[in-house]
């Protein structure tokens, strides 16, 4: 019988370079159209569609932006961890590059998701901001995004710059599950969970639908902006490389007639 074929060699045939570009190439078109199709019909039923709160009034409608942001700053770290874990563990350079990438969305989204949450608290919390437990916590996340950025374009070998950011990657992953239940932990302003809660959503389908319609066109956006950022790298590298092969050709016949001459 033969042995089951191993993983690691699966691994990087599926995160190869060239395959990559080939099977993302046919992605990308209807990965935009669909994510902008997704993000158009829940901005329209958000904004438009939905009724505003009893108590919040028309302000409510903040958190068809901010709560999807949050989402993503938790789920899009959690990602960068995995490829930080992968790129450690088989050190292939893609996961690399693609954990390179992420964090600047990553780091955009999170400050989206603080920038919102103050626009939403100043006239619900009477301030644009208060060190609590949760907020303090998305702060934090929103510096390890921008450190893991920072860290992996702060080295001329690229490799050392990777291997610093994956570290820290995994390090900050103990800060997820500080931001996820620091409402629960603590005495905070923050409002505790609403939607994904093992007891019912405490929100009226009205305003759920709608959310979550926003939250999944968000989240295709964000990992169409990923993509396409990887391929550009991965294609960026390209041309590095075969300019570098072209100089060294280019040289060959230069250092030949010094030899002879």
């Amino acid at each position: 019988m033969d042995p089951a074929p191993s993983p690691v060699p699966l691994l990087h045939r599926l995160a190869n370079p060239g395959r990559f570009l080939r099977a993302t190439g046919r992605w990308m078109p209807p990965l935009w159209a669909v994510s902008g199709l997704v993000l158009g019909i829940g901005a329209v039923w958000a904004l438009f569609l939905s009724p505003a709160d009893w108590q919040q009034g028309e302000t409510v409608r903040i958190l068809y932006v901010h709560v999807p942001m949050a989402w993503l700053a938790m789920a899009g770290y959690a990602g960068l961890a995995v490829t930080s874990a992968v790129a450690l563990i088989w050190r292939h350079p893609l996961a690399d590059l693609v954990a390179r990438e992420l964090s600047p969305v990553g780091a955009t989204v999170t400050a989206l998701c603080l920038a919102t949450g103050s626009l939403w608290g100043r006239p619900m919390w009477g301030t644009w901001w208060v060190w609590d437990a949760r907020l303090t916590s998305v702060l934090v996340l929103f510096f390890l995004w921008m450190g893991h950025a920072a860290l992996t374009r702060a080295f001329e070998e690229e490799e050392r710059g990777a291997r610093a950011g994956a570290i820290l990657a995994l390090v900050g992953v103990v800060n997820l599950p500080i931001v996820k239940f620091s409402v629960d932990w603590w005495n905070t302003l923050h409002q505790p969970a609403s939607v994904a809660r093992l007891a019912a959503p405490g929100m009226h389908a009205s305003m759920l639908w709608p959310l979550l319609v926003c939250a999944v066109g968000f989240s295709l956006l964000f990992g169409t902006v990923v993509v396409a950022r990887a391929r550009a790298a991965v294609m960026e590298r390209r041309v590095e490389a075969l300019e570098l092969a072209r100089a060294r050709a280019a040289d060959r016949p230069a250092r030949a007639e010094a030899l002879l001459a």
